[in-house]
């Protein structure tokens, strides 16, 4: 199926990324997802270091807000950190209750080597580099769950046990939190540095979208390595 359009500039970074962007949406991890196949135990794991994940995010996008030069930079990057500290981390919560997990366990949790070396590299992104390098270091977890939820709301099996988790990212809501934030980038760029393509920073970007894309596969391995 035809992959969603969230913009100009994540479809020249994801043209740019080909293969690990390929491999980080079909890794055996999502197609446990799609086919009900994954352990539960793989899920748990995941889904208590995406909690921590979050938590960590939220500060990349709260980091974002404070490099943001205009009022709509400002909004969105605000309006995705209360989104994720107060309704994705929800779902976390909700499912690991379930298992008698509670939210202290999840925020006191460990953080496992691929979970540190992703978050502390996107927060190093904003540190380091401006807004877009932040934008290019945010994006493939936003986007890339947002074109995973899409294509797996679609293929998956009736009976996947997984189907909560595929609906949160193929909702309507969600799928416009990824264009906004798609068409938030677009605007970045053509602010700051005109035509991406012929732009000398145009690697640089590149480079922080590929190697966060292979963080993301990272990611999901940690998950099947239980």
């Amino acid at each position: 199926m035809m992959a969603p359009d969230y913009g100009k500039t994540f479809g020249l970074w994801r043209a740019g990324a080909a293969e690990p962007w390929h491999n980080y949406m079909n890794h055996a991890f999502v197609e446990g997802l799609r086919d009900g196949s994954l352990p539960r135990a793989s899920f748990l794991h995941y889904l208590i270091q995406d909690y921590v994940f979050l938590v960590h995010f939220s500060r990349a996008w709260s980091l974002a807000l404070v490099k943001a030069e205009t009022l709509a930079e400002m909004k969105v990057c605000a309006g995705m950190v209360d989104a994720l500290v107060n309704q994705e981390m929800g779902l976390h919560v909700k499912t690991c209750a379930r298992e008698g997990i509670d939210e202290a366990a999840l925020y006191n949790a460990t953080e496992a080597a691929e979970n540190l070396a992703y978050t502390r590299y996107v927060m190093d992104a904003g540190l380091q580099g401006d807004f877009l390098d932040m934008m290019a270091a945010l994006a493939p977890c936003v986007m890339g769950y947002g074109e995973i939820g899409v294509r797996l709301a679609a293929e998956k099996a009736a009976d996947t046990p997984y189907a909560e988790w595929i609906a949160t990212y193929a909702d309507p809501e969600y799928q416009s939190v990824c264009s906004t934030v798609g068409e938030m980038i677009d605007s970045a760029v053509a602010r700051r540095i005109g035509d991406l393509s012929s732009s000398p920073r145009a690697l640089q970007l590149q480079d922080r979208f590929t190697r966060t894309t292979q963080l993301e596969i990272s990611f999901w391995q940690m998950g099947m390595n239980v």
